[in-house]
């Protein structure tokens, strides 16, 4: 009975939901964060039963699952559907989602009501999104109505046109001060998180040393508090894009160019379906 018992609680404390106060603890106590991003439901159950601890429903998903160049062309509707589609899957992880270009810069009150609508039409447990003190407003007023919100500096991938490139970002010391200093306006508007993209390692260890906050680095170094990958791009279903802090744990792009072609092959040839097969 004391067996069985102990398996109950491990099994319940391997399924405790993750939370924003989850991840605080995490850093407090220096276990790293592991963060990745899901658009669907078939793949999102995996993930969470893998333990994944965050997941984000990503902009990304405007390059990765709808095949435009940049981030930009995604709407607020398709990100609800995406992270609709993730929250029936998940039990675990916390799931967050991004908040698209053109649903809050410049305006907090179109801003809390796209973090809304994201909350009430998906089941999201949280929003993102990108930028420093221009964004404070809309930081505070989306946290007003209860939402919590994740901040995102450094490669801001909605701001490429401004920037013109996707290299590395404050690597000069001016930069590198407005980004230390944008990170603690979004600590003190209230972020429960953020992620730093594309910066140098040491300025992301700077950061995540100096702020309460969670710090989830991607091109970051290992110095921040938890790491984000892109999904598509750690499996190897995406080939044409390979940065420095990019590690490839498959290759599903030759394992599934390789399945549906032996696939072909078998129904070309009339050994699919076989006698077992069919009714």
């Amino acid at each position: 009975m004391s067996g069985l018992k102990g398996q109950e609680m491990a099994k319940k404390k391997e399924e405790k939901k993750v939370t924003t106060h989850v991840l605080l603890e995490m850093k407090r106590r220096g276990e790293k964060i592991a963060m990745i991003t899901a658009y669907d439901y078939s793949i999102a159950k995996i993930i969470d039963h893998a333990g994944i601890d965050v997941i984000l429903v990503g902009d990304s998903a405007s390059n990765v699952m709808a095949g435009h160049e940049t981030t930009l062309p995604i709407t607020l509707d398709q990100m609800i559907y995406h992270a609709s589609s993730v929250i029936r899957a998940v039990n675990r992880a916390l799931v967050v989602v991004d908040l698209p270009f053109g649903s809050y810069q410049g305006n907090s009150k179109e801003a809390l009501n796209s973090a809304i609508r994201i909350m009430k039409d998906s089941g999201a447990h949280a929003v993102k999104l990108e930028g420093g003190k221009e964004v404070k407003e809309s930081v505070e007023r989306i946290l007003s109505a209860g939402i919590p919100v994740m901040g995102h500096l450094g490669l801001t991938p909605q701001s490429i046109y401004k920037f013109g490139t996707y290299t590395v970002r404050a690597k000069e010391k001016e930069e590198a001060e407005r980004l230390i200093a944008d990170a603690r306006i979004l600590e003190k508007a209230g972020c429960f998180a953020i992620v730093l993209e594309k910066i140098p390692a040491t300025l992301a260890t700077k950061v995540a040393k100096e702020l309460d906050i969670p710090v989830i680095g991607i091109g970051a170094g290992g110095g921040v508090d938890g790491q984000v990958l892109v999904l598509h791009d750690m499996l190897g279903i995406t080939t044409e894009f390979s940065p420095r802090f990019l590690r490839r744990y498959a290759d599903l792009y030759k394992d599934i160019k390789g399945a549906v072609g032996n696939y072909i092959s078998d129904v070309k040839s009339k050994d699919f379906p076989n006698a077992e097969e069919q009714y």
